[in-house]
């Protein structure tokens, strides 16, 4: 897995040591002496991954790992402070201020290699979520990034088969508001993550019955948890088992003793990075809905209709389906007499007295201007009738009063094809209900009129 690598460190040698290990395994690397230059690099290069020195003159790193983590440009880039410092105070400042990892000199080769790959893997997932809200946010369809959200609420499970342990550690994140829920078995954790949508799973490698590095496998592999951030504890001499935990895809870890600020504040940085994720996702969630959605009538667009039609006419099991098409009577004599918010009201009163009057899986449109289409899967030509004039009866039924006006009158105008009688494809049908709602608007409005069948007809334009 290749990367971009930032090193940061006013020791030239320690920096070329850096360089040459990292290079080795066919990362591209840069370097800076200074936070000053790492803030300027980072912006531009955008670095996959920051080795960051504390000790450093003019700005340390800890100041710099402040900035770059309240920098939008920057704050999702994982940042690994490397250090001489080893005193558990100084290790406790650096993830504060928003650090992901934290390692001592002389660094372990396979511990930062393993560490690398961990937080470089996690940097593609949020860099692969940022990519699709930024289009979204460039097409006008999504909200703007935030800061980083408070962690009181977050819901996090431990997975602890010794009571005091877990106890303890429950302890710790309650400090912080995090609401947390304990396993005792690995049966026990997956049945929950099920259940449950958890920011943060906590796992005790020194469970007594069972292998946790399986639960790690399994849950890596779930629906449910594939994506939550899993932290280890482990006594330091487990090196092994921690890197092979890392490979499985674990994201962090707690030494034995358990150091209760420490791991508050690795659990806060995981769980803020899970938000943060969460948001990206929800910004792309809400964006394709407003692609795919009328914003006036909250109904599907004529985009999503065609091709949610074109999967319905090329699914044999759908059998049956009907197309019906509605106008509405004299629109613009609305607009004009009543102004168009008045005409916003029309429509939206047509749109919610349809979705009142059809089934829950049939597909409501709003095909352009006042003009809708509903499918109707699993009708009979006979059924699509009856429903299309039904629908026709409520609309001249419901109530429109445009605001400051006496009460009005709505109408509609609806034509109606059925797959395998009118029509054989998509368009075909799309043109067949089009022609047969002409022919109603005709012969006076306000009625319902038949797509011709499939030998007789011939395109009429619609008006």
């Amino acid at each position: 897995m290749t990367a971009r690598i930032l090193i940061v460190d006013d020791v030239p040698a320690n920096a070329r040591l850096l360089e040459a290990k990292l290079k080795a395994e066919y990362y591209q690397v840069a370097t800076a002496r200074d936070g000053f230059e790492t803030l300027t690099i980072a912006r531009s290069w955008q670095p996959d991954l920051i080795l960051l020195d504390i000790m450093m003159p003019g700005m340390d790193g800890f100041e710099c790992c402040r900035l770059l983590k309240d920098d939008l440009s920057t704050l999702h880039i994982p940042v690994m402070m490397i250090t001489t410092l080893g005193e558990p105070g100084e290790r406790l400042h650096g993830l504060t201020v928003g650090a992901d990892d934290f390692l001592t000199k002389p660094v372990e080769y396979d511990t930062l290699m393993a560490r690398v790959r961990s937080l470089v893997r996690l940097k593609r997932l949020l860099d692969e979520w940022r990519a699709r809200g930024e289009t979204a946010r460039a097409l006008g369809l999504g909200g703007e990034n935030g800061g980083l959200a408070p962690v009181a609420g977050a819901h996090v499970l431990v997975v602890d088969d010794w009571e005091p342990s877990a106890r303890s550690i429950q302890e710790a994140l309650n400090d912080d508001g995090v609401v947390s829920a304990c396993a005792r078995t690995s049966a026990q954790a997956v049945a929950m993550t099920t259940a449950t949508a958890f920011d943060l799973i906590i796992i005790n490698l020194g469970l007594a019955q069972e292998d946790p590095l399986h639960l790690v496998s399994e849950l890596r592999a779930s629906d449910a948890a594939h994506e939550t951030p899993l932290m280890l504890i482990a006594e330091p001499a487990e090196k092994d088992r921690l890197l092979r935990g890392f490979d499985l895809g674990a994201s962090d870890w707690v030494a034995q003793p358990i150091d209760a600020n420490e791991l508050r504040a690795r659990a806060r940085n995981q769980i803020r990075r899970k938000f943060y994720q969460d948001r990206l996702r929800s910004d792309l969630g809400t964006a394709l809905e407003m692609a795919l959605t009328d914003p006036l009538t909250a109904l599907y667009n004529q985009r999503y209709l065609r091709r949610h039609l074109g999967g319905l006419m090329a699914n044999p099991n759908v059998g049956n389906l009907a197309i019906v098409i509605l106008d509405a009577d004299h629109f613009k004599a609305v607009n004009d007499r009543y102004g168009h918010p008045a005409g916003d009201q029309a429509l939206r009163l047509i749109s919610d007295t349809l979705r009142a009057n059809t089934r829950v899986f049939d597909t409501l449109a709003r095909y352009g201007g006042e003009e809708f289409v509903i499918l109707m899967p699993g009708m009979s030509e006979a059924q699509a009738e009856a429903a299309a004039e039904r629908l026709r009866a409520a609309v001249e039924s419901a109530p429109f009063r445009p605001v400051g006006q006496d009460s009005a009158q709505l109408t509609v105008s609806i034509g109606v094809a059925c797959s395998g009688i009118h029509a054989n494809d998509a368009e075909a049908l799309l043109r067949a209900a089009d022609a047969a709602l002409y022919r109603a608007k005709q012969k006076g409005r306000n009625r319902v009129e038949m797509a011709e069948p499939l030998r007789q007809f011939q395109h009429e334009p619609s008006g």
